[in-house]
């Protein structure tokens, strides 16, 4: 069968065969009825870079580039975005950006209240990209910008769908710093990620930075508590999560390990003190709460961020690292780690507990101990 021309005179693809049934659906019908009549207009094969941009500002966004998935740089983010959104082409990555004094305030809950309402603006700018491309006839999906993760794979696979960091780097959105956080050429570290992924290309695509905004400062280094940053670059992970993440997944698991290890409440407050029980409820009931996150509090990088530290250092230093420093908090620690030498020796005002960061499950116990016995025992008097 000879397909029939469309407006401008091409063929247009001949209408599928259905069955019977199929074919008399009233939805059916009308879908037909639209492509017979020219109403459905396929979209263009290549997304217009400015009207892209213009839809991620609109939505939310302080700043966003497109990258191609072909890119060099997002080799190892083909797979995982493919199983995510097959036919992806494109990475839409976008900035939005954080206030600043509230990030540096040494109240975390001020902080952690501006990082979680960042997020959630970044999951809506990022879904209403997606609507307004689904709207425009392409498919596009939204990774979520933290959590929700794919925890069915903890811990042998990693749990982000898209890794937000390498996509806004290859987009030119900014550079990974020492404290391993993209710095934004005009925002600096002050930034959450999102990343959209769409079925086609786009016209024009960004360029990675040619300079690095970092201004080799080492202010995160100073202001870590427990040395997870180092001068020459390197980068203690474990230190990092075990502290700042205490009160996420690792944190929470080392937390219901000692609830299940407490003989009674008793022994549990002999472990866990009021303040910690209190803040992990608040991390259960609301948004988890970070522990740290300095390094990004005192990072000074950025052109609308860089002027009070060039007018004056030292206030700087008094006003937003000093106070972080000075605060007396407990730092939580692996045991025997670089991290816990570091945290006394350089920090011997906060207090440092070890604890397994919920990597390392605990030993396994004897089929049987006293305790079962002495309940078995129990039981059996109850029941008798």
């Amino acid at each position: 069968m000879t397909a029939a021309p469309d407006a401008e005179g091409q063929p247009t693809a001949p209408a599928p065969r259905l069955p019977a049934k199929l074919a008399a659906h009233p939805s059916v019908q009308a879908v037909l009825a639209r492509r017979r009549t020219g109403d459905e207009v396929s979209p263009p094969a290549v997304i217009d870079a400015e009207w892209l941009r213009e839809l991620c500002l609109a939505a939310g966004a302080d700043d966003a580039a497109a990258v191609s998935l072909d890119h060099p740089d997002l080799a190892d983010e083909r797979e995982h975005a493919q199983s995510a959104l097959p036919g992806t082409r494109t990475l839409v990555a976008m900035a939005v950006r954080m206030n600043r004094d509230n990030c540096r305030s040494p109240a975390r809950s001020v902080a952690n209240q501006e990082f979680h309402q960042t997020d959630e603006q970044a999951n809506h700018a990022a879904r209403g990209v997606t609507q307004a491309l689904q709207d425009a006839g392409y498919r596009a999906l939204n990774p979520s910008v933290g959590f929700p993760q794919e925890m069915d794979r903890f811990p042998s696979e990693r749990i982000w769908v898209v890794a937000h960091k390498t996509v806004a780097v290859a987009a030119g959105l900014g550079v990974m710093g020492l404290h391993r956080n993209v710095i934004h050429p005009k925002f600096g570290s002050f930034v959450l990620l999102a990343t959209v992924l769409v079925d086609a290309e786009v016209s024009e695509y960004g360029q990675a930075l040619d300079y690095s905004p970092c201004i080799d400062c080492k202010l995160c280094v100073a202001a870590c508590p427990v040395g997870a940053i180092a001068k020459d670059g390197a980068f203690d992970a474990l230190a990092c999560t075990t502290h700042n993440y205490r009160e996420f997944m690792s944190g929470f698991t080392d937390w219901a390990q000692t609830v299940a290890d407490s003989e009674d409440a008793a022994d549990y407050r002999s472990r866990v003190t009021d303040s910690e029980s209190a803040s992990m409820w608040q991390s259960l009931s609301s948004p988890p709460g970070y522990k740290s996150g300095y390094c990004l509090a005192v990072c000074p990088a950025g052109e609308d961020v860089l002027g009070p530290y060039l007018d004056d250092r030292k206030n700087f230093m008094n006003t937003v690292l000093r106070p972080l420093q000075d605060k007396k908090e407990t730092l939580y620690v692996l045991p025997d780690s670089h991290a816990q030498e570091y945290a006394r020796r350089r920090f011997p005002h906060k207090p440092v507990k070890e604890v397994t960061g919920g990597w390392q499950p605990p030993a396994k116990r004897p089929a049987s101990t006293d305790r079962d016995r002495d309940r078995d025992r129990d039981r059996e008097t109850r029941t008798s």
